[in-house]
């Protein structure tokens, strides 16, 4: 099953007024998002496989005859999808997103959503987006902070990018537990965007980020 990347109208904050092809999420096919969550699944088992050698080669020789299957029909980069947020508002991001992107099976299934304040999520992390025993990488931190901040400056304000990020770390962030991450604006000056971000477990906050975003230029 396909799904149609070009709708017929645009208009100036649209990503094909960009070139960029657009996808609405709820046509993405049902049996694509499964295979998404079958394939997250899979990364978390092989990594933390300790099955037979020959177990190992045949399920290779099967990954690969499925991947070659896979790539016979593939996206343009810089596919856009737009999904709507519980109170109706529109938001767009890159379908792949290593975050938050809707097919991505790499994806920490991090989906914020809108709240009074600006944007919240909740997300249990195993042990692919580990770094010390036990705790998440503080990569995947910053990561996830980055896209919560950047996503509040682009539903509060416009689409922009990230022009610094500081992360404070405060307590270790461990995995298998439930991750609660907001982000808000502090404030706007013309087109830079002050925005902050933390992540809380067990009703702590584990680490911080203040950063600024610069909001994209719209083509005349």
């Amino acid at each position: 099953m396909t799904v149609n990347t070009h709708t017929a109208t645009e208009s100036p904050d649209d990503p094909r007024a960009y070139g960029l092809p657009l996808v609405d999420a709820h046509s993405i096919p049902a049996e694509l998002r499964t295979l998404v969550s079958r394939v997250h699944d899979l990364v978390d088992a092989v990594a933390n496989t300790e099955v037979d050698s020959d177990t190992l080669a045949e399920t290779a020789a099967v990954v690969e005859g499925l991947t070659d299957r896979l790539n016979v029909a593939r996206r343009e980069i810089g596919t856009m999808v737009r999904r709507e947020l519980g109170d109706g508002t529109t938001v767009l991001g890159t379908i792949t997103n290593i975050v938050e992107g809707e097919t991505n099976p790499a994806a920490p299934r991090l989906f914020l959503d809108r709240t009074e304040e600006g944007l919240r999520a909740e997300v249990t992390l195993n042990t692919v987006y580990q770094g010390p025993p036990g705790l998440v990488h503080g990569g995947w931190i910053a990561a996830m902070l980055d896209q919560a901040v950047g996503s509040v400056s682009s539903v509060e304000t416009s689409p922009g990018l990230t022009a610094r990020l500081e992360i404070d770390y405060r307590r270790p962030t461990p995995l298998f537990t439930p991750l609660e991450i907001t982000s808000w604006v502090e404030r706007v000056e013309g087109r830079k965007v002050f925005v902050a971000g933390r992540i809380r477990a067990h009703g702590q906050v584990t680490a911080e980020a203040h950063g600024l975003m610069i909001q994209v230029e719209v083509p005349e």
